[in-house]
């Protein structure tokens, strides 16, 4: 953070009566002081005051198996707290009303997000149809309602319009910015958003329950930038019965499956082990390269590593060299070293990591392999 200062010019008639004030003011706050020390009440607030934790290098993933109701964002700041981390980060936001897996960088896998934000995604949701809601959510109030309720072969006839790269028009109430403003806050403000229609490539999508409460279940495969309850909203206006999401959970992000998420009471009980002296944090951290599992990557000697680390290139030659170009994963001696791109012979390193620190445990590195 810069700090910057100005110079002012002081005016020498003020001086004196400055100092004198300020003087007095001192005076005040050395018997305020004084009235402090000797207030058995202030005395017990300061020793229960918790002392500050000190920040430390934490590097890895975390898969948090987010519960409904909290921000992307407080899910980043509670494990920044419990792993006491220095830098975090999450790859893709979760609706507040979605649960599931929102996977959290620490340390040195922030340098990885784009990898994994870039990754499909899978989510089963519910919808309900009947009404469709502003915010194309439970959070919404209703615009459109219908008492027709659609069958579920009509549903099935309809899903390969939505498979495939399609134009989708996002919520009104999505974080997209229109001229520098987040279109939710504009839409809070009352004002109308148009927001453009955009390309999103959606992989699969299967009606998995219809029954007759008026609801039916899905599961999306989708590709970066799809709003599935834009899916819910559209679907509902073709079909003429118009419907909103009622329920929506996160199942896959990029190489993050299910079998990774962490929830949040496991989290935390596995927070207090440690401070115990009984476990260690990092059980609960994937390797940063988790989220490299579809480059490839390249083991370089200890002498090439040096050179890497200092961010020079090294020049790929002999029978062992790779014959490929694009980015790889560099390593030496089993640990992660570096992005880097392979381009006219040459390994030019594009991102070093340090992972000295707090790391994933066995455990967790043996899951990832």
């Amino acid at each position: 953070m810069t700090v910057m200062t100005t110079n002012s010019v002081i005016d020498a008639k003020n001086t004196d009566a400055r100092d004198a004030e300020r003087d007095a003011f001192a005076g005040q706050r050395s018997d305020d002081a004084r009235r402090t020390n000797n207030d058995p009440r202030q005395k017990q607030g300061r020793q229960n005051q918790q002392p500050r934790r000190d920040k430390r290098d934490v590097h890895g993933w975390v898969v948090l198996d987010k519960p409904i109701g909290m921000t992307s964002t407080q899910a980043v700041a509670v494990l920044k707290r419990l792993f006491q981390a220095k830098r975090a980060g999450h790859a893709g936001t979760l609706d507040p009303l979605a649960s599931g897996g929102l996977p959290i960088a620490l340390g040195e896998a922030t340098k990885t997000v784009p990898f994994v934000m870039d990754g499909r995604k899978r989510y089963r949701f519910t919808v309900c149809w009947g009404e469709e809601r502003d915010t194309d959510d439970t959070e919404g109030r209703p615009v459109r309602t219908s008492e027709n309720r659609p069958t579920a072969d009509s549903i099935r006839e309809l899903l390969p319009r939505f498979t495939g790269v399609i134009e989708q028009i996002p919520p009104q109430y999505s974080a997209i910015k229109v001229q520098g403003e987040r279109a939710y806050d504009l839409a809070r403000d009352g004002e109308t958003v148009e927001l453009k229609p955009r390309p999103v490539e959606i992989h699969e999508l299967t009606l998995v329950e219809h029954g007759d409460n008026g609801q039916s279940v899905f599961e999306a495969e989708c590709g970066k930038g799809t709003y599935v309850r834009a899916l819910a909203r559209d679907m509902g206006r073709i079909l003429g019965c118009f419907g909103h999401i009622c329920a929506l959970r996160r199942t896959l992000v990029g190489p993050f499956t299910e079998r990774d998420m962490i929830p949040l009471e496991q989290l935390e009980a596995l927070c207090n082990r440690a401070a115990s002296g009984e476990g260690s944090l990092a059980d609960a951290l994937l390797p940063v390269e988790t989220a490299l599992d579809d480059i490839p990557a390249l083991a370089v000697t200890r002498a090439d590593a040096a050179r890497l680390h200092r961010g020079q290139a090294v020049l790929l030659r002999g029978r062992d060299a790779p014959n490929t170009s694009g980015t790889v994963y560099v390593t030496v001696a089993g640990r992660l070293l570096a992005l880097a791109e392979i381009g006219n012979g040459e390994l030019i390193p594009k991102r070093v990591f340090n992972l000295n620190g707090l790391t994933a445990g066995p455990a967790r590195n043996n899951e990832s392999n």
